[in-house]
C-alpha cells in the first residue's frame, strides 16, 4: 500500500478522530498521552488531525493506554442509538387483569433494542366504587414524575400522597400500588430500571417514599416485535 492509499484508508476509518475521542473521554491532554506512549505531543496532534499516518506499533501503544485492541481502530463504527416514538404510533393499554381498569399506560420505548430502562406515560382514573388497587412488585427500581392530578401511592405498608410536580424514586421489589386521589385523571411519566438492585436501601431512605405510579412493570426485549406482539408482552408483564 503506497502512502496515498494509506492516507485514504486512515481517513476513511477516522482513526485520528477515534484517538481524540478516547483521549477526551479520559480528560487526558496530548502531553499526558505522550508520556504514556512515548510519542511526542506534536506527533499525536498531527495524528489526531490526520496529517500523519500512524504505524501499527504506534497505534498499539495508544490502544494499550485506553485498554483497547487494534481492532477498535479498524472495525466499523457502531451506529448511534436514536429512536423517535410519535404520539400517534403509541398503543394505549389498560391495567392487566382488571375488568374495570384503574389506569391506562403507553410504552415510550418499546422500539428501542437492548434498552436499559423502560419509560411510560400513564393515566390514572378517579376512584370508582367497587374498583380496588392491585398491588404488584418486580425487580429493579422505578421513577415516577406526576404531570397532573394527585395520587396516593402505597409502598410496602406506607401510603404517600403526591401532587403534580412531585417525583418519587423507589425500590420496585417492594409491593406497591396507587390510587388517583382527585376528581380528575392523574397523569405521570414513569421510568423503570430493569436490573435488580445490588443492595437494599436502608429503612430510613427516601426510596420508601413512593411507588411506581401506574403499576407498570419492566418490559422484556420481546417488545421489539410488531405492535400486536408488543401489546401481548406488555399486558403479560403488567
Amino acid at each position: 500500500m503506497n502512502v496515498e492509499a494509506a492516507e485514504m484508508f486512515i481517513a476513511e476509518k477516522r482513526i485520528g478522530e477515534r484517538i481524540k475521542y478516547l483521549r477526551l473521554k479520559k480528560s487526558m491532554g496530548l502531553v499526558e498521552l505522550g508520556r504514556h506512549t512515548g510519542l511526542s505531543a506534536s506527533f499525536l496532534s498531527q495524528l489526531e488531525t490526520g496529517r500523519v499516518v500512524p504505524t501499527l506499533r504506534n497505534l498499539a501503544r495508544i490502544a494499550m493506554v485506553f485498554s483497547k485492541d487494534l481492532n477498535y481502530f479498524f472495525e466499523p463504527e457502531q451506529e448511534t442509538l436514536f429512536r423517535v416514538h410519535r404520539r400517534g404510533e403509541r398503543v394505549r393499554l389498560p391495567q392487566t387483569g382488571a375488568d374495570d381498569p384503574s389506569y391506562f399506560f403507553e410504552s415510550l420505548g418499546y422500539l428501542v433494542p437492548d434498552r436499559q430502562l423502560d419509560p411510560y406515560f400513564a393515566e390514572f382514573l378517579p376512584v370508582k366504587t367497587g374498583r380496588a388497587p392491585k398491588p404488584h412488585q418486580h425487580a429493579g427500581c422505578e421513577f415516577l414524575y406526576l404531570l397532573a392530578g394527585a395520587l396516593d401511592v402505597r409502598h410496602g405498608e406506607a401510603t404517600h400522597h403526591i401532587e403534580a410536580g412531585d417525583a418519587i424514586y423507589f425500590d420496585a421489589d417492594t409491593t406497591h400500588s396507587y390510587v388517583c386521589s382527585g376528581d380528575t385523571p392523574a397523569t405521570a411519566l414513569i421510568v423503570t430500571l430493569q436490573h435488580p438492585l445490588t443492595a437494599r436501601v436502608q429503612s430510613g431512605s427516601n426510596l420508601a417514599n413512593g411507588t411506581n405510579g401506574r403499576g407498570v412493570r419492566s418490559i422484556s426485549t420481546g417488545m421489539l416485535q410488531p405492535v400486536a406482539a408488543a401489546k401481548k408482552n406488555l399486558q403479560r408483564m403488567l
